[in-house]
C-alpha cells in the first residue's frame, strides 16, 4: 500500500464521521487556495499490544522513519514523531500515547478491559489505525467518569483509533498566510477555535505556531443513551526557518499541550 493510500483512507473517514472538519476544508478551496496537510495525528493508550509503536509500523511499512519523542508531564502523554524519508510532500505523522501507568486503578482497570476487547487480529495489522472503537458499546458514565481524570482518556474510550485531526499547512496558503488571518476567517464563518492559552500556540522565535478549531461535537449512542461528545479537529500550522534557512520540522510540547485540549468537552 502507497502511503498516499493510507492518508487518502484516513481523510476520508475523517471528514465523513467530522462534517465540520469537510466545512473548514471547503471553505479554504473556495477561496482559491490549495490546503496541503502538514500533519496527521493519532491517539492511544501505553499497552503492549496498542501503543506508539504499533500504531507506528503501517507508517514505518511505507517509507516513514523516527525523528523525536516528547513528553507532558502534566498530561501524562507521550508522544513520537515521524516523517517520510524522501517524499517531502508527505504530512508528517504524530502519535501519542496516554501513561496509563500513572493514573488511578479505576482507570487502568476500564483501559484493560478496554483492549481486552479489542480483536487480537488488529494488534499487528495495518488496520488498526483506521479501526475505530472495536472495543464493543462504550457507556455514558465510564466516558464522565474518564472525564474526571483525563479528556484524553474519555475521548479514547469513546472514538478509538483514527486520525485525531489533520492540519493545515499555512505556509502553503496565498491568501491567509498568517494564522492571524486563517483565525479570523474561521471565526467569521462560525467556528469555535481552542483558546486554551491563547488562540495561537508558540511564536515565530519558536519557528512553529499553531491553532486549532474546538471539535466538532457529533451525536455517539451510549448504552445508557444518545448525546453528543466531542469528535475530531481541523489544526493550522505555520513554520519558521532556522538560522541556516531550514524549516522548522518538529513540535514544541509546551504547544501541543494546549492542541490536545481542543477534544475536551464543552457546551455548545
Amino acid at each position: 500500500m502507497a502511503h498516499t493510500d493510507i492518508f487518502d483512507r484516513l481523510w476520508a473517514d475523517y471528514t465523513r464521521q467530522n462534517p465540520s472538519t469537510k466545512k473548514v476544508y471547503d471553505l479554504f478551496v473556495a477561496e482559491g487556495e490549495t490546503v496541503i496537510n502538514d500533519h496527521i495525528a493519532f491517539r492511544t493508550f501505553r499497552h503492549p499490544s496498542i501503543g506508539v509503536d504499533k500504531l507506528a509500523q503501517v507508517f514505518l511499512n511505507n517509507g516513514y522513519q523516527y525523528m523525536g519523542d516528547y513528553r507532558f508531564e502534566a498530561k501524562k502523554l507521550y508522544a513520537k514523531h515521524f516523517e517520510h524519508r524522501t517524499d517531502q510532500e508527505a504530512p508528517r505523522v504524530f502519535i501519542s500515547e496516554l501513561l496509563t501507568e500513572e493514573f488511578s486503578p479505576y482507570l487502568r482497570q476500564t483501559v484493560s478491559d478496554w483492549v481486552s476487547h479489542i480483536p487480537s487480529s488488529l494488534y499487528n495489522s495495518d488496520n488498526l489505525i483506521y479501526a475505530g472503537n472495536v472495543s464493543g458499546p462504550s457507556s455514558h458514565e465510564v466516558y464522565e467518569k474518564l472525564r474526571t481524570e483525563s479528556e484524553y482518556a474519555a475521548w479514547l474510550y469513546v472514538n478509538g483509533f483514527c486520525a485525531n485531526h489533520f492540519t493545515v499547512s499555512v505556509n502553503r496558503l496565498k491568501k491567509f498566510d498568517t494564522l492571524q488571518k486563517v483565525n479570523a476567517f474561521l471565526k467569521l464563518n462560525g467556528f469555535l477555535l481552542n483558546d486554551a492559552g491563547g488562540e495561537i500556540q508558540g511564536t515565530p522565535e519558536e519557528l512553529l505556531e499553531q491553532s486549532s478549531i474546538r471539535a466538532g461535537m457529533v451525536k455517539f449512542n451510549f448504552t445508557d443513551g444518545e448525546t453528543e461528545i466531542p469528535g475530531c479537529y481541523y489544526e493550522f500550522a505555520k513554520r519558521y526557518a532556522d538560522a541556516d534557512g531550514k524549516l522548522y520540522s518538529g513540535f514544541i510540547s509546551k504547544s501541543a499541550d494546549k492542541i490536545f485540549e481542543s477534544t475536551n468537552f464543552y457546551k455548545k
